[in-house]
């Protein structure tokens, strides 16, 4: 192994606390100085591994730890290269990493990098997985907001807990995700919300108004249209998150096919088109029950007739009724004709 990518895997084993393999990358090293007639400094390297105690990362990073139980922490594994995203998406996105990777630059001339983001758009469609991505661009852990854990049923319990959240994020950067960013920033006006969730919105536009640049929040939601108006003016960026076109679908698909050990039979483009408008999300899970199917016939049937029959069965599943696009309109059931009202009754049975 490289020593630059020893000495990635070194930090990253002791940032996450992973004893593992920080041994295993320690004992490379090792070797590699061994191999270098480095004996000296071999020595010193195995000497510090077995008196230095590794710490879990969340104590390291984190000593305060009264707001740890209202997110999850995670290790991002999404890269930004291996997501489908629109042109405007990546193009924020990346500007966004690159302020946030040269953020002493821009401090230095008075400026901060942005660190406000609010992805909108239908489900299963990438929110997720961009703001693991920008996290793991940044090299910071992923903070997701646990909701079960933060809203309390009694006055000022969630403000209270909000506030704890909110402490807990600002002790290191990280990337601090708001999913179903709707449950607790909906519009103030709303005369069927009560007084409660007026004062939660208002508290965290505080919150978030407070947090230091280096403090990532990336908002997702499904419904835009509920989100207060003021919730708006506080994300410097807003990154739409459509349902992908048959193409985006197309290229997805390719990629599993590339990975299947035999011809899928048709083209990505042709299962794409067959499959119509749908989400990255339905379309991975479409692709996998195809390697499923074909795995469990343990030979018995070809890939090309797996993926065939899929397809059909495809075709036949439910659909929500504005076919997974919150935007449109549900679509209503044709009414039933009255005859008793029908003036043109006898006629109309006559014709039939």
């Amino acid at each position: 192994m490289a020593r630059s990518d020893l000495l990635v895997s070194l930090v990253k084993a002791g940032a996450s606390g992973d004893r593992s393999s920080l041994t295993s990358t320690v004992e490379a090293i090792v070797a590699e100085e061994r191999a270098k007639s480095h004996h000296t400094l071999a020595d010193r390297i195995h000497r510090a591994l077995q008196t230095v105690p590794v710490s879990a990362s969340s104590d390291l990073r984190r000593p305060n730890a009264a707001g740890r139980d209202f997110v999850i922490e995670t290790e991002p594994q999404a890269c930004l290269d291996s997501l489908i995203l629109t042109l405007p998406a990546e193009q924020l996105s990346r500007q966004l990493i690159e302020e946030q990777r040269r953020a002493s630059l821009l401090r230095a001339q008075g400026m901060q990098p942005r660190h406000r983001v609010l992805l909108s758009g239908p489900p299963g469609n990438g929110k997720t997985s961009l703001a693991e991505a920008l996290a793991e661009a940044i090299a910071v852990p992923l903070l997701t907001v646990r909701y079960d854990a933060l809203v309390g049923a009694y006055l000022g319990e969630t403000n209270a807990r909000l506030s704890r959240l909110f402490e807990y994020a600002r002790t290191a950067p990280c990337v601090l995700f708001f999913d179903e960013f709707d449950a607790v920033g909906k519009e103030r006006g709303d005369v069927h919300e009560t007084g409660e969730i007026k004062r939660v919105v208002s508290f965290l536009l505080t919150q978030l108004d407070q947090l230091p640049s280096y403090v990532v929040v990336v908002a997702a939601t499904n419904h835009a249209e509920l989100l207060d108006r003021a919730v708006w003016r506080r994300f410097q960026l807003r990154i739409d998150m459509p349902s992908p076109a048959i193409e985006a679908t197309a290229v997805l698909i390719d990629r599993f096919f590339a990975a299947w050990p035999e011809d899928p039979g048709m083209t990505a483009k042709s299962v794409a088109t067959q499959m119509g408008s749908t989400s990255f999300a339905e379309a991975f899970e479409f692709c996998q029950n195809v390697r499923r199917r074909h795995i469990l016939s343990q030979g018995g049937e070809a890939l090309k007739a797996v993926l065939a029959q899929e397809l059909r069965l495809w075709k036949t599943r439910i659909r929500p009724e504005n076919d997974g696009d919150p935007t449109k309109p549900p679509i209503a059931a044709p009414k039933r004709a009255n005859k008793r009202s029908s003036p043109h009754r006898g006629q109309d049975r006559a014709s039939s």
